[in-house]
């Protein structure tokens, strides 16, 4: 019966999403929200700040979730976390659509990104949310107390939230990555840990996503914007504190870490920021951008013209959703 109920609330978030997207394609256009899909050659105008639907979605289907809980099966078990989770990712989703109102060009300066979204971890510090006693590599298991929540638990939201952000600028990449990782630690949770209610969360999220991906996939109709990606890396990093499910988040995380070491060179030799996307030709296919590696867009691209000569930017985003998917397997392997 559970996993009925647990289908029954995909399929409405999933709906819902859809019914969200399209619509907010057309408002977007209407009101001039659009920008230039710079992986094309003709650089079309395509609606952002896509997030928006992604988040009220989600939001609908937790809700749902709940009204099922509260009304058909009689429980409030977790309530308390599934509310603090939803105002995590709601208050990523605002300042992250705050930039994307502002303009990617114009919007938010980068000290103050990770500044702003300081207060998406409040929510989860405030329930004491996860366990404080972790076993740290070469110190063992250490209980952190008071730290934990108050410190760890805020900044590994914020890291999240700016990291997932990070790698992007292809079309379905942020959508298809953030299905993956949320799949799985859903899978996680419910089959490894037995939590089904942080389960649901992550399929309901996953569900919105794959809703989203169906208008965000080459050639994408709408773009994600920074309120989908705060949105997804905030809630990556909540179900990762709230399932205890921190390592395995981490390893999920490798390609975002090693985007934000990579997006360090350019300052470290004085450069001026650079940009994830490629060089099109007039054929659709992508060229290096610059004589140098300085993000692992940049990378993806590299492998991916050594392997096949001509790299497409769908080829790029399956390149990366491959990797992840490798690193989920890996996951499968080493830890169950």
């Amino acid at each position: 019966m559970e996993i009925v109920f647990g289908l029954l609330v995909f399929l409405v978030t999933f709906f819902i999403t859809v019914f969200l997207v399209s619509n907010w394609i057309k408002k977007a256009r209407s009101i001039g929200l659009v920008g230039k899909d710079m992986n094309k050659h003709n650089k079309p105008e395509i609606p952002e700040a896509g997030g928006i639907a992604f988040l009220l979605g989600t939001t609908a289907g937790i809700f749902f979730y709940i009204f099922l809980k509260t009304f058909y099966f009689h429980t409030n078990t977790a309530i308390i976390e599934i509310f603090a989770l939803t105002v995590t990712i709601l208050l990523a989703g605002f300042l992250g659509f705050l930039d994307d109102v502002l303009g990617w060009k114009k919007g938010l300066k980068r000290w103050q990104k990770p500044l702003l979204t300081v207060p998406i971890g409040i929510p989860l510090a405030v329930v004491n949310a996860g366990q404080s006693v972790m076993n740290v590599p070469f110190f063992g298991v250490v209980d952190f107390g008071i730290i934990y929540p108050l410190v760890i638990v805020p900044l590994g939201i914020v890291l999240a939230a700016n990291g997932f952000n990070m790698l992007a600028g292809y079309n379905g990449l942020e959508a298809g990555m953030g299905l993956i990782i949320l799949s799985a630690l859903g899978l996680i949770s419910w089959k490894i840990n037995s939590n089904l209610w942080l389960a649901t969360v992550c399929f309901i999220a996953s569900a919105s996503l794959l809703a989203f991906l169906v208008f965000n996939w080459y050639p994408a109709k709408i773009f994600p914007g920074d309120s989908l990606t705060y949105a997804v890396g905030a809630l990556i990093a909540a179900v990762a504190i709230l399932g205890n499910m921190e390592k395995i988040a981490i390893i999920l995380f490798i390609p975002f870490i090693l985007d934000a070491l990579l997006s360090l060179i350019p300052e470290a030799m004085g450069e001026s920021k650079k940009e994830a996307f490629g060089k099109p030709n007039p054929d659709g296919s992508l060229e290096m951008p610059y004589p140098k590696i300085y993000g692992l867009e940049h990378l993806g691209l590299w492998i991916v013209k050594k392997i096949k000569r001509k790299a497409y930017e769908r080829d790029v985003t399956l390149f990366f959703l491959f990797v992840e998917l490798v690193l989920v397997a890996l996951v499968w392997v080493v830890y169950f």
